[in-house]
């Protein structure tokens, strides 16, 4: 019997097939933020849903409400999917939820395909918008739940990619299919929308449910097969089914139902929600949605190249940071990670803001203005991007992590409307005409979010999610998360027949041993 568990990624290849399918989810949200931008620019869509105008450039318009609905439909679908999904969750799975979430997301793309009226056009926007909660929430408790400890960092990273990808995409297919006329331009960009739910539809079929969902679910025999699929070290298995069965049995205990109430109740519980809901806000709070949806904007601004052809590159710095975040994430952590991204976020707001405001319109500021625009995306993408939602995933209990999750997800998608919603009031020279200037909003939020996590984000780095229970459940503040050395057996002491097993030969005790061992390692 080896000493530890193997952790490298071909002993683990089932697990990170599995989580690598289930990563794909959000690149239906990153392909939306892609295509919509450049489909309602498309002659082919304004003939249909706008009207002509002999003042534009290519005689069509569409009006600014319009524009504005298609948008804000997406995000707001995004926020009630994401509400919903504990219930959904908890009752269905998460495969389950997930063919949902394909099943409407084919139905919605089918409705804005067919439709030729804006009523229509709504309705598939809000319905998408569904799906895409779902897509980003069911696979986040799915991989969090299913990847082995030291390759969630790396899982969540691959499903930041996934949605970098989806971008990038997007906007290369609407730069060619925009030249064709008729309906076609913007028919064949909404037709990549299937790809992906296609491939998740048959390929779930071949990967287990949640082991953790399934003894939740007093399904233990099955919760046993999944694990048997998913890791490759069989002696082990036992130990850790047991140590899932003994988690939600303490769970089960200290509380016999789950409400939206629960998240708040028990300080415990409450401490958890509070620092999932922190952790997600860092997407908002960095000021990404205003970056990634105006970054054209600034680039023709600074009068520098090609404006659409540098938010193409732009795109690709995205999906190559990313990548390199996944070194990263596993060899450095969370915290430093997250809180070098949020303070870097914030200096090229303010650098920005303060180059326009001391030579605004001269060429030194477009190069200034291009230049933090590249750091600001390598940084957001390469130490932010997926791994709030990481966070805000691993951090709740088994018992309330699809409430949680679902809270944290639509308190995200309301941060990115808001923005996106908000932003041309501040930006646009007809408003407030702020300008580049719009940075020195987002360099505070960026800070006081810092100093938040600074003292309330722990590091769960290489933990299980049963040990992350211990520790939260011991109070031990944020600080003392990265050495601590967890007992194995938080249920087990809850359960005082647990200590009069003999200790020599305890499944319990040699997990106790193993950990140790690793912490001994990682503090080496």
């Amino acid at each position: 019997m080896s000493t530890v568990p193997r952790t490298g990624l071909l002993h683990n290849y089932r697990a990170v097939i599995a989580c690598t399918l289930i990563s794909m989810s959000p690149f239906q949200y990153g392909v939306d933020f892609g295509l919509i931008g450049g489909i309602q620019a498309m002659i082919g869509f304004l003939k249909v849903f706008g009207y002509p105008d002999a003042a534009s450039v290519v005689g069509w318009n569409i009006s600014p409400e319009v524009q504005q609905l298609i948008t804000s439909l997406m995000t707001l679908g995004a926020c009630v999917g994401s509400v919903t999904a504990g219930p959904i969750g908890n009752y269905l799975g998460r495969r389950s939820s997930l063919w949902l979430a394909c099943l409407f997301c084919a139905v919605s793309n089918g409705i804005m395909m067919g439709s030729t009226n804006v009523g229509g056009l709504y309705a598939g926007r809000f319905l998408i918008g569904i799906a895409n909660g779902w897509f980003m929430t069911f696979s986040q408790l799915y991989i969090n739940e299913c990847a082995p400890a030291h390759l969630r960092g790396l899982a969540m990273g691959v499903f930041q990619w996934w949605c970098s990808v989806g971008s990038l995409i997007g906007t290369i297919v609407d730069n060619f299919t925009a030249k064709i006329d008729g309906r076609a331009s913007y028919m064949i960009p909404l037709a990549l929308i299937y790809i992906v739910p296609v491939i998740l539809t048959v390929g779930m079929f071949f990967i287990p449910e949640s082991p953790r969902w399934l003894v939740e679910h007093g399904k233990l025999e099955q919760g046993r097969k999944a694990l048997y699929w998913l890791r490759p070290d069989k002696e082990y298995i036992e130990i850790e089914l047991e140590e899932i069965r003994l988690a939600h049995e303490a769970e089960v205990n200290n509380a016999k139902s789950v409400t939206f109430w629960d998240l708040f109740r028990d300080p415990v519980d409450r401490r958890r929600t509070l620092v999932s809901l922190v952790s997600i806000s860092v997407l908002g709070a960095s000021g990404s949605m205003y970056m990634i949806s105006y970054g054209t904007y600034f680039f023709e601004m600074a009068g520098v190249g090609q404006p659409f052809q540098n938010a193409a590159i732009l795109s690709g710095v995205s999906v190559i940071a990313n990548m390199l975040s996944w070194y990263a994430i596993t060899k450095f952590g969370r915290r430093p990670i997250v809180l070098t991204g949020l303070l870097m976020s914030g200096i090229c707001q303010l650098i920005t803001a303060a180059a326009y405001q001391a030579a605004p319109g001269t060429e030194v500021t477009g190069r200034v203005i291009v230049g933090m625009g590249v750091v600001y995306i390598i940084f957001y993408n390469g130490c932010i991007g997926g791994y709030p939602w990481l966070l805000a995933a691993e951090i709740p209990s088994q018992r309330l992590r699809t409430m949680t999750v679902g809270l944290s997800a639509c308190l995200g998608f309301f941060q990115g409307w808001l923005a996106a919603f908000t932003a041309p009031y501040f930006i646009n020279p007809d408003a407030l005409g702020w300008g580049p200037k719009y940075g020195y909003i987002w360099f505070p939020s960026c800070m006081v979010t810092s100093i938040a996590l600074w003292f309330w984000l722990p590091e769960t780095k290489d933990r299980s999610l049963e040990e992350l229970d211990e520790m939260f459940a011991l109070r031990l503040p944020a600080r003392k998360f990265k050495n601590f050395v967890c007992s194995g057996n938080i249920a087990g002491r809850e359960r005082p027949e647990a200590s009069d097993k003999d200790s020599s030969s305890s499944p319990s005790d040699e997990k106790s041993q193993e950990i140790e061992y690793i912490e001994t390692v990682n503090k080496a």
